[in-house]
């Protein structure tokens, strides 16, 4: 038998999803029918180290959350038991552990997710758990940048030798017009 939440305990959860909503950088929704107490409890301590968190929450009081923090997600999404995960700090490093947890478990199931200003299907969820660490992602951008710097810088050295080896053979004729020792020295 459940008990009924009181108002006060309701008013409470809202606020609380609230602030994690305005607080993160996205969500995830999940349907955790079926899984255990052990399969939650690993999921959450994979979560937290990576800014993010799992809880159950109650369907009604999350779209109320949802509708007064200006974010409007499918109402199928919000029908069956419902978990979220918050993403406080990367939404992609929060989805791959709960896309992964669904390829291994069978249980459960991604309904979409929240992350900038649009929803994401449960496909799109899948698309940004395989994105790379932001860590690859910053030096594949770096590498991009410096390529064309490195580039730049060849082709400048490679001028720089071709006006230095102009002068080294005028000075070297010079030297052999006149018999003598070149008046200035070129380093090259």
């Amino acid at each position: 038998m459940r008990l009924a939440l009181s108002r006060e305990r309701k008013n409470e959860l809202v606020a609380e999803y609230i602030e994690q909503l305005e607080r993160g950088q996205g969500i995830i929704l999940a349907d955790y029918k079926g899984l255990d107490v052990s399969e939650m409890s690993k999921i959450r301590n994979e979560l937290r180290p990576i800014g993010g968190k799992f809880q159950v929450v109650k369907n009604r009081l999350l779209m109320l959350a949802l509708e007064e923090v200006g974010i409007s997600l499918p109402d199928e999404w919000l029908v069956e038991p419902t978990a979220v995960g918050f993403c406080y700090e990367e939404v992609p490093s929060v989805a791959k552990i709960l896309v992964d947890t669904a390829k291994d478990t069978k249980v459960l199931r991604i309904k979409g997710g929240w992350m900038g200003a649009a929803p994401l299907s449960a496909d799109q969820v899948s698309d940004i758990a395989n994105l790379p660490s932001r860590e690859v992602l910053l030096a594949q951008a770096l590498g991009t940048i410096n390529a064309p710097a490195s580039q730049v810088v060849g082709v400048i050295a490679s001028g720089i030798r071709q006006i230095v080896n102009v002068v080294q053979a005028y000075a070297d004729k010079l030297e052999e017009s006149s018999g003598s020792e070149p008046a200035v020295e070129v380093a090259a």
